[in-house]
């Protein structure tokens, strides 16, 4: 019998990702805690805790009334409960926009707390400085521009961005500002696929996109979406699974039996 003990599982890296710039797809989804990260881990390249979570888990109705310390609290889960993918933690409204400093100190704080590879950051060339700030003192910093869910008030909603030709230079620019200011990667949400072909071809780092076509060097999707636990997933959207029917049969089933009186005696289940 053999002594040689298993190798370590290794975390996939920042640069690691960086580097498939037009190499294999990069393959994402979001996740909030150790089951089902765990679960992800074995499939994608990185994980993002997104604060989506403020929508698809505790019901609110945006992402603009997400704590920091509720990043942090899923952040801890999804790294206790992962070994090889990167896993990038979301910087809330209202935790970096006001200066370069306040966003130093909340995104260490995030990394400290949770041990987490990198964090992630909404805005393009409003940005650029903050993140600069931040990668030049080690903070890995993920991008993120086109449609940005935290300013999706001033958006007047969420809706597709880049429909008008004439707006394209402009997230161009701000692909092109955020990846000279030193992010790792950019996400791209809900632009047309036209304009994401144009953005993925402007910058040097890889692009990530969310509604934004399979122009992009890859793709995340939010993991309450793609299995079927919202009932109104966006547009974009593919629905791979039906969780949501599955969890309503056996919670049906249960309380039947409850009802009926046929649920397993401790005797049943404990012998």
């Amino acid at each position: 019998m053999s002594t040689q003990a298993a190798k370590p599982v290794r975390r996939i890296t920042v640069p690691q990702i960086a580097a498939r710039k037009g190499g294999e797809p990069i393959v994402s989804l979001t996740s909030y805690h150790a089951h089902t990260a765990a679960i992800v881990d074995r499939y994608a390249d990185f994980i993002l805790v997104g604060d989506s979570l403020g929508m698809v888990m505790h019901g609110m109705d945006s992402t603009v009334g997400v704590p920091l310390d509720l990043m942090i609290m899923h952040g801890r889960a999804v790294v206790r409960g992962t070994q090889r993918a990167l896993v990038v933690v979301d910087m809330p409204f209202g935790s970096y926009e006001e200066s370069p400093a306040m966003a130093f100190r909340n995104a260490a704080k995030v990394m400290k707390e949770t041990q987490c590879g990198a964090v992630k950051l909404e805005g393009g060339r409003r940005m650029a400085d903050t993140i600069r700030f931040l990668t030049e003192r080690g903070i890995p910093v993920m991008a993120h521009i086109g449609l940005t869910p935290q300013t999706s008030h001033v958006m007047g909603g969420f809706k597709t961005q880049g429909r008008d030709e004439e707006s394209w230079p402009s997230h161009i620019a701000d692909a092109r500002a955020v990846a000279e200011a030193g992010a790792f990667a950019l996400v791209v949400e809900g632009v047309v696929e036209p304009l994401a072909r144009e953005i993925t071809k402007a910058v040097s780092i890889p692009t990530i996109g969310i509604g934004a076509s399979a122009e992009c060097d890859g793709q995340i999707l939010v993991l309450e979406d793609m299995l079927g636990l919202n009932p109104r997933p966006p547009k974009f959207v593919k629905v791979y699974g039906a969780l949501g029917d599955m969890i309503e049969t056996a919670v049906r089933s249960y309380a039947e039996e409850v009802k009926s009186r046929t649920f397993p005696s401790e005797e049943q289940v404990y012998r």
